[in-house]
Formats: C-alpha cells, structure tokens, sequence
C-alpha cells in the first residue's frame, strides 16, 4: 500500500518513516504543506497521514484543497485534541482523527480500518474459495495451509484482494508498492507475479491472478 506521511517534525517523520515501511507500506514523505499538496495531487495514495500544525500550509487547508480531486482516506494527526478541533478535521474532509501522543500500534490499526473501508471491506480476513489473506496478520492460507511470502509478495497479493476483478496495470502496481525512487522500467512485477503463482501452489493460482494481454492483471474469484 502506498502511503503519504506529511509531518513537519523531523524526529517523528523519521520514526513513523521507518515504523510505517516496517508495516509493509511504501511511504513518501513531506515536511511542509506545500510540498504534500503537492505529492498528494500528483498520486493516487491508498491513505495518507498529515499533520494539522504544517508550515506553509496547515493540514486542514490541505485537505480540503486535496479533497476538490482526491477521495482516498486520510487521517490526521494534531497535538490538539478538544472536540472543536476533531470536528474541525473531520469537516476539512478528513477520515480519521489522532492525538498526539500516540500509540504507533493504534495508528497501524487505524490505517488497515480506514483502507478496508475505502475498499468496502469490513473483515480484515478476505477470504476467495480456498485461498485466505489476513490483512491483519499478513498472513496467507491456501487450502487452510499457511504460504510463506516474501514483503513484496505479499504487498502484491494484498493489493491485488484489496481490488478482485479490477484490471490493474504494471504501472499502477508499481506506484502502489514501491516508494518514489523505485526503477518503474523494471520487469519486477513480472517476476513476483510469477513467483506469486508459484507459491499459491493450486490449480486455481492461475485463475487467481489472470494476465490480461496489453493491460496488465486482474485478479479474479470465480
């Protein structure tokens, strides 16, 4: 999943930074309002976080403005935390609300509940015949037997549960999975898809994941 983080403090833009990439995420970074307007405009993000107290420009004013374009959830972060500012959040568009100090684990939790909301999907287990992803966990069962993956592979499997039936190009994945600096011109997808299809290990792995020829993937649940 990829992920905005707009945080004006260094320290715990770094610390959620390097938090939020162990979760699995693929996250670009912003110090300033104007700069994560600016990257929240130019890409599709599956969720993002961003700081009220931003210089240059406020958090809320970034979200209002990102939300004339963009529909994908967003949480806020603020050291405020009186019912007028939550309102206030919320009424910028936001989807979420979280006060500093934090819990990382709560704010983790709340990022896998709003993108299975943007996703319309309530269980955090989605569950395709014989084939089960935790989201939760981010663990994989074929046939109730646990499938060892590797992060990316993973990513790529939750990606494409998250979206069943939707034909989703080698670009879109790449820029869901990978952070900005990635070689987009690589053949990495390929390779993973392949090993994806390998590792579910069914008659179905195929049926799971179908190419779709000039237009990239979809993946399928009969």
């Amino acid at each position: 999943m990829r992920l905005l983080l707009v945080e004006d403090d260094h320290q715990l833009n770094q610390r959620l930074y390097q938090n939020l990439t162990a979760q699995g995420y693929a996250v670009d970074t912003s110090f300033d309002g104007e700069e994560g307007l600016y990257l929240a405009q130019e890409t599709d993000y599956d969720v993002a976080v961003i700081d009220i107290g931003l210089p240059k420009l406020d958090g809320l004013a970034l979200v209002e403005q990102l939300r004339h374009h963009k529909t994908y959830p967003i949480l806020l972060l603020t050291a405020r935390d009186t019912w007028q500012d939550k309102v206030l959040g919320l009424n910028s568009g936001a989807d979420d609300y979280l006060a500093k100090p934090f819990q990382e684990e709560e704010l983790f939790a709340r990022l896998k509940a709003l993108i299975r909301r943007s996703a319309g999907q309530a269980n955090p287990v989605l569950q395709f015949d014989q084939l089960k992803v935790d989201t939760n966990l981010s663990q994989v069962l074929v046939s109730d037997k646990a499938i060892s993956l590797t992060a990316y592979e993973y990513k790529l499997l939750e990606y494409f549960v998250r979206h069943p039936q939707k034909i989703i190009s080698k670009t879109e994945l790449t820029e869901h999975l990978y952070e900005q600096d990635f070689d987009r011109d690589s053949n990495v997808i390929e390779v993973f898809v392949k090993r994806l299809r390998k590792k579910l290990n069914s008659e179905q792995a195929n049926l799971y994941i179908q190419t779709v020829r000039g237009q990239g993937y979809k993946f399928s649940h009969g």
